[in-house]
Order: C-alpha cells, then structure tokens, then sequence
C-alpha cells in the first residue's frame, strides 16, 4: 500500500534527549506516527506518516464503551555500525491478527504491518539511542471509532504505529526482583481474552499490580482462573522456572500470552541443553521445589525487559529466596544472547533479525 507523507513542520519538531542514561519506559515520543484506516465496504486505506498528535474522536466512539482495542509491542536497535534492526516483527505481525480476530476487529494484513513500522522507523531513526540497554519501542494498534451506542463490531477503525525511545522497563536494570502470587484475583480464564493483547487484560490486572507494590513487590504471578492453583504468567512476562537440566513454562492453553520473547527463549534453552517443558505448574510443587532448592533460578520474558532475573517468590504470606537469591547463570546466558542477537553483538543463527536501515 502506497503511504503518503505529511510534512513535519519544523514547529512540530520535539527536542531530542540528550542523556541516553536518563531514558525512562515509555514516556518520550518522537516526531511522527503511522495511521491507516478501515471501514467496512472499502477495507483498508488512507495510509499515512504524520506529525505526532492527538486524535480528535467523537464521545461516542465504539472504543470507549466496548473496549474493542488491541496492541503489540517490538523494538528496534541501532547497532554499532549504524544499522537499525527489529527483532523478529512478523511474529508480532502474525500475534496481532490473531487478538484482531478473537475481538472481531479487521485484520491488519502483515505486509501493511510491517511496512508501517519499517517506513515509519526509517523516518524517525535519529531516535533510536544506542546505549547498553536502550532501544526505540514501537507500539502498533488497533482501536474503533465508529461513534455509536451499540455492542457491535465498529464499521471504522483506525491503525497507528507510534515509537518511544526507551531504556530498561525496570527502574533496577538488569536485578533479581519480588514476584507476590496471586491467589485472590484472576486474570483471564479458558475461553476469555487472555491469549490477546488487549487493553482489557491489562486494567482487569491493575488492583493485584497496586497491592503487591504496597506489600514491596515488582509483580504479581497469575494463576489460572478456574482453579486458582496453575501457574500462568507475570502482567508483563511469560514465566519460566529453570531445575538442573531443564526448564518448565506453562502452557498456551488459551489464557495467557504467546509470547515472542518465550518463544525464543524455548529455543535458546535447547541450543544450550536443556530440556524444555511446557506444562501445567502446581503452585504447592513449585513453592515446594523452590524451598528444597530443586529449583535453581526463575525468570521472566517480554519484550519491554526482555529477560527479568526473580530473586524472590512470595505465597500465601511466605517468602522463599529462588536459588541463591541472586541473578543465576542461565538466565544471565539467555539475557545476553538475546541482546546480543538483537544488538548485532552476536551473530544470528535464528534468522530472528530484520534489518531496515
């Protein structure tokens, strides 16, 4: 699709950071966006960069009242050589049809996915930093706006791509952090929403998220909704627990997220020998495990922290160290060769690399 340039004005044009050390998560954005738009009996069109701006929408809009929204989340990495590189972008393509169809939105077809964030990337690559641990995050989504008081599907939506440049998603970097389980609250369950990247999923995890950080936690683990007794995922990461020769996820059983980053994580284990298992996680086994010290490290997997070390695992008012407390060996080879390969550090043997500029 042919995608048409709006000039910057040179009084749109924000101030560039000058300290790459000072980057939080998800707070700056750059000069430009990327929007396309879908209505029903034409399909997709208007594709557009334009200057970075709010968008003016009725009161009534459908997203508003009936949460039809979804979203990804990538990155793009500004190497040494000046090359900008995304981090297998299809398979984010491929994950937001996938949430666009269980919400019954349009799809986004994967060539107009991906040539939106290429284009729109290539455009703002003077910001992408390029210091240890940052990168230039990219959020595409999807969003109706047809303005009408209804629960029905929208006939108009609109497609935008906008890009922060970011440093580490947890204000420690690269420290173990304290995981509270869940035991109250539920998430997602079996047939819901869980498996999409909706907004939804995210607010209906506020109230745990407030709590534990009153009690001194990062993050609350989920635990599946029915029997409140397997473990699911982290709010933000998919989740992993790492014995002597293998490493135990749960799995994608329709209630938590396929993650890209586990994804790769699975195979990574693999090459490094170990034997990977997807399956039901029994809290009582895994606090049991962790006590007894079969279980050597945990970590979780995302695309804002990539890899986060857990030192800590807290259940029904008992806290247990996770190994020695401290960040364990696989989960430091694992963040490195994932960084590595994204960062063109270390060479990619995946064909996980897409590089645009």
């Amino acid at each position: 699709m042919e995608i048409r340039i709006v000039p910057l004005p040179d009084d749109r044009k924000k101030p560039k950071y000058t300290d790459e050390s000072a980057l939080g998560f998800g707070k700056l954005f750059t000069d430009r966006m990327f929007i396309a738009e879908w209505k029903a009996g034409r399909g997709w069109g208007d594709a557009r960069i334009e200057p970075y701006g709010p968008f003016v929408l009725d009161p009534a809009a459908l997203v508003f009242h009936y949460a039809q929204e979804i979203f990804e989340g990538l990155k793009a990495y500004k190497w040494s050589d000046g090359t900008i590189a995304l981090f297998r972008p299809e398979m984010n393509a491929r994950r937001f049809n996938i949430s666009a169809e269980r919400l019954c939105m349009p799809e986004v077809p994967e060539e107009l996915f991906l040539q939106g964030v290429e284009e729109l990337v290539r455009m703002e690559r003077d910001w992408v930093p390029s210091s240890e641990g940052t990168s230039l995050y990219i959020r595409p989504t999807l969003i109706a706006v047809e303005p009408v008081l209804g629960v029905k599907p929208s006939e108009h939506y609109y497609f935008y791509i906008i890009l922060s440049p970011v440093g580490a998603y947890y204000a420690a970097g690269f420290n173990p952090i304290k995981i509270l389980v869940e035991d109250r609250y539920v998430r997602a369950v079996p047939g819901g929403t869980g498996e999409a990247k909706t907004g939804g999923n995210y607010a209906s995890s506020l109230k745990a998220g407030l709590e534990a950080k009153k009690k001194g936690f990062d993050q609350v683990l989920w635990l599946d909704g029915v029997h409140r007794r397997y473990v699911e995922e982290v709010g933000a990461m998919n989740m992993f627990f790492a014995y002597e020769d293998r490493v135990v996820t749960a799995p994608l059983a329709g209630s938590i997220l396929n993650g890209v980053t586990r994804g790769s994580v699975l195979q990574l284990a693999d090459t490094l020998g170990f034997r990977v298992e997807e399956r039901a996680i029994d809290i009582e086994e895994l606090m049991a495990d962790v006590r007894s010290g079969k279980v050597k490290e945990a970590f979780g997997s995302g695309t804002a922290a990539v890899i986060s070390p857990v030192g800590t695992l807290c259940y029904k008012g008992e806290s247990c160290s996770v190994g020695d407390g401290g960040v364990g060996q696989l989960t430091r080879k694992l963040y490195d060769r994932l960084t590595g390969i994204q960062t063109g550090k270390l060479a990619d043997t995946f064909g996980w690399v897409r590089k645009i500029a």
